[in-house]
C-alpha cells in the first residue's frame, strides 16, 4: 500500500458513521485550537462534517490539515533511570486535602459563630460543633483505617 493510498479513506463512497463524523469534528476542533483554521473556516467545516454523508465527504474536510501525531513512542527501560519521588508523608495526598478542607470549614464556622456571639452580646448555642464533629469523626475513622479501602466507589 503506498503512502498516497494510506491518506485516503477506505472506500470513500461508503456512508459515514456518527463515530467517523465525531473523529473529524474532533480533528477540526484541534486544528482550530492550533490556529490552523479561522473561526469561519472551523464553523463551515464543522457544519459540513456533521452533515457529511460519505467517508469521502469527511476526508475532503481535513485533506489540507496535517495528520494528528500519535502519542510519543515509549522507550524501553534500561534500569538506569531515576526512581520516582516518594511522598514524604505517610498519608495519601487526598486524605491530607480532606483534613485541610475540614480545618478551613471549621475555622470559617468558628469565625461566623464568634461574630454572631459578639453581635448578640453573649455566646450563642455552639452550632459549629455540628459541622466539626460528625465530619471530623468520619475523617478520623478513615485516617485511622489507613490504607485499607473498600475498593472503587
Amino acid at each position: 500500500m503506498s503512502d498516497e493510498r494510506a491518506d485516503r479513506p477506505a472506500e470513500p463512497e461508503l456512508r459515514a458513521s456518527d463515530a467517523e463524523r465525531d473523529v473529524v469534528a474532533t480533528r477540526l476542533r484541534e486544528a482550530h485550537a492550533e490556529g490552523r483554521l479561522t473561526v469561519e473556516e472551523f464553523s463551515e467545516r464543522l457544519d459540513a462534517a456533521l452533515a457529511a454523508r460519505t467517508r469521502g465527504d469527511l476526508e475532503d474536510l481535513t485533506r489540507d490539515l496535517p495528520a494528528v501525531a500519535g502519542p510519543a513512542p515509549r522507550r524501553p527501560r534500561t534500569g538506569d533511570e531515576a526512581a520516582p519521588a516518594r511522598r514524604s508523608s505517610s498519608q495519601p495526598a487526598g486524605r491530607q486535602a480532606a483534613w485541610g478542607v475540614w480545618a478551613v470549614a471549621v475555622l470559617v464556622n468558628l469565625v461566623v459563630w464568634g461574630v454572631v456571639s459578639l453581635a448578640n452580646g453573649g455566646t450563642v448555642y455552639f452550632w459549629p460543633g455540628w459541622v466539626a464533629g460528625p465530619w471530623g469523626a468520619v475523617l478520623l475513622v478513615r485516617t485511622l483505617a489507613g490504607g485499607r479501602s473498600r475498593g472503587p466507589a
